[in-house]
Parts: structure tokens; sequence; C-alpha cells
């Protein structure tokens, strides 16, 4: 059994460096026309080609790609010596944000993935999911009725795609015994060449941070990806279950499928830059237009089904902008003429955040393996061995850890309804807008007081996470505000508009996020004290013991602040228009016909999860939609 497994997944590893005979670089190589044209070839992009092609052999369908094709390592490939590190991985694109006025006048980093593949070449390869609170809060946003027919984007409309979307494999059972693994099979059963699985190893201390979970009361949670996050969750890795390397769309969804499709081309190292309405937006399918980025030269391409924009919530509101469909204010002050007045485009912009915390001890326990090992020369040289073997074992196998607890608010303090209370008052009376960018327009500031208002009641269950804190190892936590109500903006460069995007995160610009992190703070502070952390002498070290009051702390959540763990979103939110969408349940861009948006910017909010498996399942349902709209 485990050869033949090696043996299937070695082919794609070994496929996946190798030329492909579908993949363009010149315009030369390319046919006259093509029935679907995707302009991204990253998570769901790539999801949507795979499902296309197979589903209609005689369509044709381009997907043209930022990047290239190349390696990418998991997150603890060798030849990394330290933990949270990476070893050599694919292209990406990388960004600061304007200054945060709020927040110190500090800057978000981000990243985002520019290979074929898109950031799931790139990210933490932590494969949670959300939860069906978040996904029901999404269709209430969405103004989605599933007694209307609509397309249902609910948890019960969302989930099958979840399942769909990967392929899980069992631990065996001496890991299982050995680390205490949990799982529901039922909440899995996908048969898509995208790998999730639990490593074969935890660094020693991993435990440490679990009991005393226990000990504050969270429960532990079977497995949290069938719609139940509240509590502490096993969460899988996104890797092969025998080579313990990273798995991501460029692998499953194009080399894995390519060499049996003559129907499926990928045009590398191209930027869409636009799409063209040649009679007017009622022509559609527009033309695309793309610009080599070897020669500088440009290209037309036509679609003569439709065209899909997945290039991500940072570059698909960009290749709006470009193409004159976006806020009509900001389209005239970059000098484009405006074919489509939709003030949603690029706005609604959203990520995670939060501050971190410390510990120290004074009594350590003597744990076996842990990361400083990694420095000794003979321990190092086994790791990298044991990665190697078949299957592969060892630290090599981890990516960035597999435990987390989610945390609803009601639970963590007992004013969580002053807050609530705030968002409620926000949503009802004429403040909400002042929270948003100068000269919003009024769709965007309807459509912010609906999410307030869903927030609100979402924030108010007691099984609906606020915050996410994931641990693998050491003395600190990161803690997660899963749900802020900050919102920037994405706008293309008014000087250069084939630039990269330029982002205002205004992170903290809604006072309410600030009561947040307090409250998050507030109640992680409690694990310092519980008897599994006093065993080792556990001492807080940030914020520390001199930070008690809210001044103080909120200082402490401004000077240790993480802007962006690496999940921007929302920027063509799934909203009727006049309450600031772009997209509407079937994906279609609200005025403009043939063109459709499929990523992780059609979230009017984000969930209570990392984003690669939303995108995934986004990239699957899109896919069904899109096929049965055109076998109708």
């Amino acid at each position: 059994m485990i050869p033949t497994i090696f043996a299937a997944g070695l082919t794609i590893s070994l496929a996946y460096a190798l030329p492909h005979a579908a993949v363009k670089r010149q315009v030369s190589e390319l046919r006259s026309s093509y029935d679907f044209i995707i302009a991204g070839g990253g998570t769901s992009g790539l999801t949507v080609a795979d499902r296309l092609t197979e589903a209609f052999p005689d369509k044709t369908v381009l997907v043209i790609e930022y990047g290239k094709v190349e390696y990418a390592p998991g997150m603890f490939d060798p030849p990394t010596a330290e933990w949270g590190g990476a070893g050599p991985r694919a292209g990406s694109f990388i960004f600061s944000s304007l200054p945060n006025p709020e927040v110190k006048n500090k800057t978000a980093f981000v990243l985002a993935g520019q290979a074929v593949g898109g950031s799931s070449c790139i990210n933490g390869m932590f494969f949670d999911r959300g939860s069906r609170h978040d996904h029901d809060a999404w269709a209430k946003v969405a103004s989605l009725d599933p007694d209307t027919g609509a397309v249902r984007w609910d948890w019960d409309g969302v989930f099958p795609y979840y399942k769909k979307s990967t392929k899980f494999t069992d631990p065996t059972p001496g890991v299982v015994t050995k680390y205490g693994y949990t799982w529901d099979r039922s909440a899995y059963g996908g048969t898509t060449p995208i790998y999730s699985s639990f490593p074969p190893f935890q660094w020693g201390d991993f435990h440490v941070a679990r009991e005393a979970w226990k000990d504050m009361g969270i429960r532990v949670v079977d497995d949290c990806a069938g719609g139940d996050k509240d509590g502490i969750c096993w969460v899988p890795t996104s890797q092969h279950p025998v080579t313990a390397m990273r798995s991501h769309s460029g692998l499953g969804h194009y080399a894995d499928v390519e060499s049996a499709r003559p129907n499926y081309d990928l045009l590398v190292q191209h930027q869409v830059t636009r799409v063209v309405y040649t009679d007017g937006i009622s022509s559609g399918p527009p033309l695309v237009e793309a610009r080599s980025l070897i020669d500088d030269s440009m290209l037309n391409v036509t679609a003569k089904a439709e065209v899909v924009i997945s290039a991500g919530a940072l570059h698909t509101p960009t290749i709006l902008q470009r193409s004159g469909i976006g806020p009509a204010s900001f389209l005239k002050t970059a000098d484009i003429p405006v074919v489509l007045d939709l003030p949603g485009v690029g706005s609604n912009f959203q990520d995670h955040s939060g501050p971190r915390m410390s510990w120290n001890y004074s009594r350590p326990g003597n744990f076996s393996n842990t990361p400083s090992d990694m420095l000794d020369p003979a321990y190092a040289a086994k790791a990298v061995a044991d990665f190697n073997m078949v299957p592969a074992l060892g630290p090599y196998t981890l990516a960035m850890g597999n435990t987390a607890i989610y945390v609803s608010l009601p639970n963590m303090t007992a004013d969580y309804m002053a807050i609530i209370d705030k968002m409620r008052t926000m949503a009802a009376d004429d403040s909400a807008g002042t929270y948003l960018p100068a000269d919003s327009d009024p769709t965007l500031i309807a459509g912010y007081k609906r999410q307030l208002s869903v927030l609100a009641d979402f924030l108010s269950n007691p099984q609906a996470p606020s915050l996410e804190v994931p641990f693998a190892t050491g003395t600190g936590f990161v803690n997660i505000n899963l749900h802020p109500l900050s919102r920037g903006t994405v706008r293309i460069n008014p000087s250069n508009h084939l630039a990269q995007p330029i982002l205002d995160y205004r992170t903290g610009s809604n006072p309410i996020d600030f009561d947040v992190y307090l409250a998050h703070l507030r109640y992680l502070r409690r694990t310092f004290t519980t008897p599994t952390m006093q065993k080792y002498g556990a001492a807080e070290v940030a914020p520390g013991a001199s930070i008690q009051s809210d001044a103080a702390l909120l200082e402490y959540t401004k000077e240790t602040m993480g802007f962006s763990y690496m999940h921007p979103c929302c920027t063509a939110a799934m909203m009727p228009k006049h309450l600031g969408g772009v997209t509407g349940p079937d994906l279609k861009v609200h005025g403009a016909p043939g063109l459709r948006v499929v990523d992780i910017s059609v979230l009017p909010f984000l969930t209570s999860s990392h984003t690669s498996s939303v995108a995934y399942a986004v990239g699957e349902k899109a896919a069904d939609i899109i096929i049965e709209g055109w076998r109708e």
C-alpha cells in the first residue's frame, strides 16, 4: 500500500518539476479563441479550470497566470534548519500597506502567491474550515433566502464542496496513540488530489497549551471540519500523507490532470491587464487583454462563453478597475474611462489580525524534541534522513502545527453584550459610515450596516468563534481576531495602472475592534494561571504583570499588532448591488454579462478559518454553477 501511494506522490512531484505540453509562453502558441478564459491560476482558478475541462471535453479553457511553474515546498522542508522558517519556495508578491493611523502609522506586511497554484503554494498549510455559523451569516449578509431558489452559500450549501475539494487520509494507529489525534470521517470523503492529513510528528511540548486550555474549561472537539468549531481542535495539514510534501492546486488541479486534457491551456508569465467590452457593457463576454512579463508585448484573447477572474483579493479588483469597472469617482481620478460604476470593487477589504502574548518557565519541563534541537548537527541530519524516508517522518513533516482553539465572545467575557450593543447601535444609527473610507458610496454604507447587524448576531452566539489561537511549541501565542469590523481598500496605482495595487488596511478604524482585541487578551491571560502552566512555573512576559488597565493594554496591542495573517479577502463581495456588492450568488459581476469572479474576494466577510480551504470550496461550487448553467 505505502509504495503505491509513494509512487503516485512522486509521479506528481516529478511531473510538476518538468515542462508541460499545455504550458504556453508565447502568443503564437495560443488558439484563435477559447470558450472559457480564467484570469489567475491560483487556488480557485485552477480548481475551476480542472472541473470545466473535465465536464466539457469539447470546450477549450485558457488559464492566464502572472507567475510560472515553480517548486513549492512545505513550510518546513529541508534545508531549513530553524522551525518556522521555510526552504526555497515558489514566488510571492510582497506588499507593504499604507500606514495605519489608528495603530501608530504602522504598515501591514502581506504576501500573495505568484506561481501556478497561487497562494496555496506559499501558505502555512494550516487546513481548517469555516464554521457553519460563518456560512449561515454569509448567506444572511448576501440576502440569500434558500426558500427563493437562489444558489445556497449557507453551511448546507457549501459543506459538500468542502468535502469534495480535498482527499483526507487517516493517520496511522501508532501516530494516533502517540499524539491523541481525533477526527470525524463523515466530514471528509473527497477524492480530489488536494491532500489533507495529520503529520507523524509533534514537538515535545505540543500538549502543554492543550492541557492548559482544558484546565480553562475549553471543550475538546473531535473534529472541527464538520461545522462545529467552538473548542480545542486538531487541524489537518495540506500535505501528501506519505511524502509530506506540500499539496497545492498547481499539483492537484493542473499537473495531475493536464496531460489528459487537450482542451486545457495555461499561459504563464502574463499579467491580465483588463477585460474589454468592445461593443459596450451589454456585449459580453468581454475580450481579455494581457501583457507579457517577458517582452512587455500585449495581446487580446477572445472568450466565446465567459471570462472568470480568479486573481485573488488583491488583484481581482485591480483587473476590474483597469477595465473601467469600479467606483466611478476613483476611476475618474485615475484617468480610466468608466464602463460600469460599481462602488464595491476594491472596497470591503479585510484580513485577520491581532497582538501577540508570551511567557517563560521557571521550571521548564524536560521535553524531548524541541525546535532548539535542530541546532544540533546530528539531530538535524537525522531529521533530514527521516524526511526522506518512505513514509516521511520527523520534524520536517510538521509545517506550522496542528492544534488551535476557537472561542466565542460569550465564552470569553461576561461583558460581551457591551460589545454587541455597540455594534447594533452603530448599525442602527448614522455613525457606521464615519468608520468607512471618506466619501464612501451610500450603497457601501448600507452594506456595512447590514454586515454589522449580522455580525452582532453572529458574535453573540456562544458557538460562533471570535478568537483563534494556534499552537505548536514554545512560549508564545498569536491571538487572531477572526471577524474584524474595520474595512480597507485595494486600489490600482493612479500613476502606474500596471504596478502592484495600493493596500489601505485601515486597521483599527472601527474602534470596536480594539474592544475585541482587549477581550481576547484578558481571556488568554487565564492560560498562565492554570494548573498545567503553573506546574512549569509559567510567568507572563508580554503584556506582563504591570500592564493591567484598558489604556495600557490598548497601547500594548498597538505596539505588537500583527496586521495581516496573510488572509486578505472580500474585495468583490457577494452582496446585492444596492448594498455595495460586486457579485451575485451565481458569482456573476453585477451588470457585466459574461464575467464572473471566483476567488476569496467574493466573501462578504472573513470566516473563522485560514482561507485556503474556503478558496478550494468556492472554486468547486463555482465550477458546478458554471457547468450547470452551460448544460442548461
